[in-house]
């Protein structure tokens, strides 16, 4: 008996790993933001069973934020929202962008301007 379970995975699949794969989404992105995020989504252009997975790429800039230690813990924050999210979104890859500042924010607030965009994505592809 199969059933329908969510899976809360973060694989090889979820990710955007070439620089082909980020170029895809850099051409015709369409964007969301927040305060201290820019969110590039494009929908997916995968055509086999993989098309199913959304996609995250990252892109932390040193500008933006200058300790390494700062980056990770941004990236790892916002790997773990998407990773929980990533089944209520539509079928898209996205690249994620920080602003200045967001190295001020402490974990809760990070993920509560995340969950705004999610929503502000789900919302968009709706309708």
């Amino acid at each position: 008996m199969v059933t329908n379970q969510v899976t809360y995975e973060f694989n090889r699949e979820s990710r955007l790993l070439t620089p082909g794969h980020f170029q895809s989404v850099f051409k015709k992105p369409i964007r969301f933001g927040s305060r201290h995020f820019t969110i590039l989504i494009t929908p997916t252009t995968l055509s086999d069973d993989a098309c199913k997975n959304n996609r995250l790429g990252l892109a932390i800039a040193k500008k933006r934020v200058k300790l390494a230690v700062q980056r990770n813990r941004i990236k790892r924050i916002v790997r773990e929202s998407f990773r929980l999210n990533q089944h209520k979104l539509p079928a898209i890859d996205m690249v994620v962008m920080v602003k200045s500042g967001i190295d001020q924010l402490d974990n809760t607030e990070i993920n509560q301007e995340l969950t705004k965009i999610w929503r502000k994505i789900i919302q968009r592809h709706k309708s």
